[in-house]
């Protein structure tokens, strides 16, 4: 692990703040790990926010919800910030931000009469995933084929400039603390660790000052906050385990294995919004920052929102930007137009300058061991990135190329520049075919 350069004073301090109501919204059909979802509403329809646009048969997937109300405009090829290019629901906003028709909020009382089976039914109906970056649907992480004991809730947010997670921490404190209660509910655990490094001292103290509160019922887990030093990348699964439990995960093996799973604390506040305010996630918080914006800011954003609206709300601009980029600088995604939209995944946009954006020229290996000493999933990626190179792929597998979290350090700390992310990248598409 390395410590970088935070550059989150700018948004910090920021509260999250709603954007204006987009006029058009470009809705993906593929927001998740697993099958992408087909369209349940046709051209012309009218269609109201929070209901259901688009599903799938199959095990893994999630569904998608309108995320404002209006006429479906069309259906798609759009600019995606992961895939590049994928089919999208374009709605047409009608101003009124019409709400669908679902039930009433759920009461204390009936939320807990509710079985682990009806809450993981409700997350699912309400098309949440991973909103750390990952995606992957929320309802089959909370149903694990093996029994878990332990649950850590990340808080981390170890990228540089991200901010949303920390200001959901300090501003939804007590919603996270009760969306803790019903993924506790499902999973049947006896342990909760909530991760924050040091950096977000807010945080941390609102945290500590809620867990003694907590009404004698919901004590019968034990609670515990784990203050991290903010180091990179502190906030991946594996690494919280290891700093948090002195547990490793066996290579090819996931969280579950060893009794944990691991939530982030944007998409506890969602499982939140899903059970008590019967809310499908069609709106997340978004950091938009960067040296070339006047005004950073937290955002909370409606899905399909194209990111030229999030960039002119937090302008003007002092510069034009020469990289703009989607999640975090380490592991996000540098995007080609500004009419990709935000996804459930999006967690940030960053616009850097000419001079952040340059990239350096590429040289040979020197054979340091930089790379080696400094990747926390304990790989050579020097050696998986020659026998990319070389196409050797059987090869790249046997250096486990597919344990690769792709965190971006072996790049960050490579005296020649060298693209080893990349390269890892299109080995893993290899082995796997």
């Amino acid at each position: 692990m390395v410590k970088l350069k935070e550059h989150k004073h700018p948004t910090e301090n920021k509260p999250i703040e709603a954007i204006p109501l987009p006029f058009r919204v470009y809705i993906p059909l593929s927001q998740h790990l697993g099958r992408s979802c087909l369209p349940l509403v046709k051209i012309g329809e009218a269609v109201k926010r929070g209901q259901k646009i688009a599903s799938a048969e199959a095990h893994v997937f999630s569904p998608i919800h309108a995320s404002i109300s209006g006429k479906v405009a069309s259906i798609q090829d759009w600019p995606h910030p992961v895939l590049g290019r994928a089919k999208a629901i374009v709605i047409e906003s009608d101003g009124l931000d019409r709400a669908y028709e679902l039930a009433n909020l759920r009461t204390q009382v009936e939320i807990n009469s509710l079985t682990p089976d009806q809450i993981r039914n409700i997350i699912f109906e309400a098309g949440i995933v991973g909103m750390g970056g990952a995606g992957f649907p929320t309802h089959i992480k909370l149903n694990p084929p093996k029994p878990v004991n332990t649950l850590i809730i990340n808080g981390a947010e170890c990228e540089p400039f991200l901010t949303g997670d920390y200001r959901l921490m300090i501003e939804k404190t007590d919603e996270i603390l009760l969306g803790i209660e019903l993924v506790v509910k499902c999973l049947g655990v006896s342990k909760v660790y909530v991760a924050i490094e040091d950096n977000k001292p807010q945080a941390i103290a609102v945290f500590k000052n809620a867990i003694p509160c907590l009404p004698v019922g919901r004590r019968n887990t034990q609670y515990a906050i784990r203050v991290l030093k903010s180091f990179y990348p502190q906030g991946g699964e594996k690494q919280l385990i290891k700093n948090i439990l002195k547990r490793e995960v066996p290579s090819g093996k996931l969280p579950f294995d060893i009794g944990v799973v691991v939530h982030n604390v944007a998409t506890i506040y969602a499982v939140y919004e899903a059970v008590y305010l019967n809310k499908p996630l069609y709106e997340r918080v978004v950091t938009v920052t960067g040296s070339c914006l006047s005004n950073p800011k937290n955002l909370l954003v409606r899905i399909g929102a194209p990111i030229k609206e999030l960039i002119d709300f937090c302008g003007p601009l002092k510069n034009e930007p020469a990289k703009i980029i989607i999640g975090g600088p380490m592991m996000g995604i540098a995007q080609y137009t500004l009419d990709v939209p935000v996804i459930k995944s999006t967690t940030g946009v960053i616009l850097l300058n000419e001079e952040e954006a340059k990239i350096q020229q590429e040289g040979l290996c020197i054979r340091c061991g930089a790379c080696v000493r400094e990747c926390p999933a304990g790989l050579m990626p020097c050696l998986i990135n020659l026998a990319s190179e070389k196409e050797m792929w059987t090869q790249a597998k046997r250096y486990r190329a597919l344990d690769c979290i792709e965190c971006g350090l072996c790049d960050y700390v490579c005296p020649a520049n060298r693209r080893l992310t990349q390269s890892i990248k299109r080995a893993k598409l290899e082995v796997v075919g």
